[in-house]
């Protein structure tokens, strides 16, 4: 994971295509929206005396001030998704529509793995050749199928049961194979299946225009939207009305109303966007895993961890392993000779920032780093495509009657503008900048007296971005006394599931067991688990878990995505989820030793996770996460991570791997301490992602950047780092945006600031179980008993704000984030 770039991006896959999305990616086509009427669905004017609140009490001003500040450093960049593997979300459940004119279907498909849907995944027998003719025989039933349900629904009077409920039916086979696909093109990347993803994308993405443009059906909608009770407390009904609501609002962003050479161009646009974004996250990942460094100079390991040593190692091996032939002998990896093999993957690239006292080797990994799928990648490039999908957004935006592609996103958010998202942002700017400025004043001072010459006022005028993460991880050392080596040893991977687990059971009453073996994986390393209610005995949900980076096929960052979601209309009551990091790898006889940023995500997707598994919602548009706005989606996972703190929680694993004793209390308390260290440069950082994500969907003319006659993406980039990270401005030749997966490669275009946005209602959940006492245990389990009956088991069935309201009684504050921040 990455937490040093923008934190985690995939967080969950949030990706959902339904039929009813708006999103250009098919395989992140999620309805996040409310409703315009405010009806319940969290609208936008149900969040201006929240946002009021904020601005106007100086303690909220500081609490969001630190939202950012609690930015963990390493976390899920992930490339491509939210969606796609990224927010940022590839995927999933996707689909969910169909039509358009396909070729006829294969002879036989019965023994296609892709349609062999009573149970999970045929991971072994599934191959890219089976996906073409998997595609074609799903859409084939899924036009014949919705031609009819159109006659029906436009001769008939209907009830909800004729609609919605059908559209998923006839919909779940073509869901369920672009789903499996798109899990494999996140986590099994190669040319075959690459291939043919592609091919059959436009397919996909012409079946959503379809249905989402279906007039029959709207008006279907429309007709039941007016037989459903606005003011009934039945869960049942509150399920069934938002998930009509959030259809025909994405129905209206999908285009339903356009018609003629107007509703042409705004399909041919999706299309467009839906392959660029995909070729946009290809070219990352080629990028990042086309880049090697072999170092064979021991001396330039001085000081550098065991762990880094090793991993660099292992990757040498393991390059000279794929190169040899059958039968033919590979020296075994040397951790301390070398050579070492270091490549852009997270794991390796942190290591490299944070450890290697070689300037010269930092300043060639960042440059490669920051330059990932650019100009200077020549058939990779990556510009010319932000420019059309920055150009194609806007006029999509146009088409719909919005000002600008911001305002299209946040037309389905809880922030109800551009300017309040930049209000905010200022005011968090105001409390975190001079805290940034004052970190680096410290970072320099220390590189001065502890780095020799080279450091020098006379050789070096300020640190390059390539020295910031070095000198911050020695600051910490010098402050703390404890490197992250020296906690890795206490953080062996089935530890700390195993520790995870019995959190899980204590506060929501569900236990975890390992089931490996008893369904298909696509790669040995992958586990999987079975979640039982321990009330009732019952079997209630699944998950897989992919943990360890693999450079080779596997997309950075770390993100949760549904495998299968809970649906009466399709009898799935047993949720499945994929969850996928890229933590640090056993190496020789070791478990996987993980760092505590590492952890932290474990818990953090696991979060996500469990809202996806633990929902009681049986409708399946507002099932787990589905349904739920996007800048709201971030609570469940946020929540989980404070657990991390907690003595009792981290005392579960915190475990010597090899003596089983338990980390020293005086470690745990410094673990706690170094919490807030870095949070004014973190804060900015998240700060400068945030608004230039939202500049250049709101106010930047791409037509004009690409010409030459405007600004370039580049300067917009710069004119945000001058305001908020003036400390560390992008070097000339920084392409940060081109590898900027989250927003032109998922789901977070003009909405990368809701990261932020669920920071204070995840604190000030957390300070629920603080305030009965973390060890309480009857108080602690009646807390979360209404956690999970609430947050986790209502899903997208009910407004967020309400969701909310009904856990704590009342509306989030600031106080929490404060506290957890040091600034109460």
């Amino acid at each position: 994971p990455i937490r040093s770039f923008p934190n985690c991006m995939v967080a969950v896959v949030k990706k959902k295509l339904s039929v009813f999305g708006f999103f250009h990616r098919p395989s992140s086509f999620t309805q996040r929206g409310h409703n315009q009427k405010g009806s319940g669905i969290g609208s936008n004017n149900d969040n201006t005396d929240w946002i009021k609140k904020m601005k106007t009490a100086r303690t909220s001003v500081l609490g969001f001030a630190m939202l950012l500040s609690s930015v963990r450093a390493f976390r899920s960049w992930a490339a491509a998704s939210k969606r796609a593997p990224t927010t940022t979300m590839t995927h999933n459940r996707l689909v969910r529509t169909a039509l358009a004119s396909t070729t006829a279907a294969p002879e036989t498909v019965t023994d296609n793995p892709f349609l062999e849907q009573e149970g999970l995944p045929k991971f072994q027998k599934i191959q890219p050749k089976d996906l073409t003719p998997a595609v074609e025989t799903s859409l084939e039933q899924m036009k014949s199928d919705f031609e009819s349900l159109e006659a029906k629904l436009s001769s008939e009077e209907v009830k909800y049961d004729d609609v919605l409920p059908e559209v998923e039916k006839l919909q779940f086979s073509l869901g369920y194979v672009w789903g499996i696909a798109g899990h494999l093109n996140g986590v099994k990347n190669g040319d075959e299946l690459r291939e043919a993803y592609e091919k059959n994308q436009p397919k996909i993405v012409q079946a959503m225009s379809s249905v989402s443009q279906s007039k029959p059906l709207y008006d279907a909608l429309k007709a039941v939207e007016s037989t459903l009770p606005s003011d009934s407390e039945s869960f049942e009904s509150s399920q069934k009305r938002r998930a009509v609501e959030l259809s025909l609002r994405g129905m209206t962003l999908g285009g339903v109303a356009l018609e003629g050479q107007e509703k042409e161009r705004f399909n041919e646009i999706r299309m467009k966007l839906a392959s660029l974004s995909t070729s946009f996250s290809n070219n990352v990942l080629d990028c990042t895993k086309g880049f090697s460094l072999t170092v064979d100079d021991a001396s330039k390991m001085e000081d550098v961890p065991e762990s880094a040593k090793a991993l660099w190692a292992n990757a040498h091996a393991m390059y000279l392993k794929s190169l040899a032939k059958e039968g033919e002998e590979v020296p075994e990896m040397n951790t301390e000779a070398g050579p070492w093999r270091i490549t852009l993957d997270m794991p390796s690239y942190i290591a490299v920032m944070s450890h290697m006292k070689d300037r010269e080797i930092r300043e060639k990994v960042y440059k490669s780093f920051i330059q990932r799928a650019s100009e200077s990648t020549e058939d990779k490039n990556n510009i010319p495509s932000i420019y059309e999908i920055l150009t194609l957004k806007q006029e999509m935006a146009d088409m719909l009657g919005f000002k600008n592609y911001a305002e299209l996103s946040l037309a389905s958010k809880m922030a109800p503008s551009v300017e309040a998202v930049g209000e905010l942002t200022d005011l968090i700017a105001e409390k975190a900048l001079p805290a940034a400025e004052k970190e680096l004043v410290e970072l320099t001072a220390l590189a001065r007296e502890k780095g020799g010459e080279e450091y020098s006022a006379e050789k070096l005028e300020k640190l390059a971005p390539w020295d910031l993460t070095f000198w911050s991880e020695r600051l910490k050392e010098s402050k703390f006394d404890m490197t992250e080596e020296d906690t890795r040893p206490y953080f062996a991977l089935p530890a700390v599931l195993d520790g995870m687990f019995q959190l899980i059971k204590r506060i929501f009453n569900v236990e975890i067991v390992a089931a490996d073996g008893e369904t298909e994986v696509w790669n040995e390393d992958v586990r999987f688990f079975k979640v039982t209610d321990v009330s009732s005995g019952k079997h209630i949900a699944s998950f897989y878990l992919d943990p360890y980076s693999r450079p080779e096929n596997k997309r950075g960052g770390a993100w949760m995505a549904d495998c299968v979601g809970r649906s009466s209309a399709v009898n799935r009551d047993v949720a499945v989820a994929y969850l996928t990091c890229n933590g640090s790898p056993p190496v020789g006889d070791k478990p996987s030793l993980m760092t505590f940023r590492e952890v932290e995500t474990l818990f953090h997707e696991t979060g996500h996770g469990l809202q996806h598994m633990l929902t009681e919602a049986d409708v399946g548009d507002v099932a787990g996460i589905n349904g739920v706005e996007w800048d709201a989606v971030e609570l469940p996972s946020q929540f989980m991570e404070n657990w991390c703190y907690d003595e009792e929680t981290v005392y579960g694993f915190a475990k010597h791997w090899e003596t089983g004793e338990p980390m020293p209390k005086e470690m745990f308390n410094k673990l706690k301490e170094q919490r807030t260290f870095g949070a004014g440069m973190m804060a900015c950082r998240q700060l400068l992602f945030g608004q230039t994500d939202m500049e250049l969907h709101a106010n930047f003319d791409a037509k004009a950047g690409q010409s030459g006659e405007g600004d370039s993406i580049f300067d917009v980039h710069k004119r945000m780092a001058q305001k908020y990270t003036p400390y560390n401005m992008p070097l000339p030749e920084d392409r940060f945006l081109c590898s900027f997966s989250h927003i032109f490669a998922g789901g977070y275009s003009a909405g990368y600031y809701s990261y932020k946005w669920a920071e204070v209602m995840s604190a000030d959940a957390f300070a629920a179980f603080e305030e009965v006492g973390l060890d309480n245990e009857e108080k602690i389990k009646e807390v979360g008993k209404k956690f999970r009956e609430t947050v986790l088991a209502l899903g997208g069935g009910v407004a967020p704000t309400e969701v909310y309201k009904r856990f704590r009684g009342r509306d989030p504050t600031p106080d929490a984030l404060l506290r957890h921040n040091g600034l109460a």
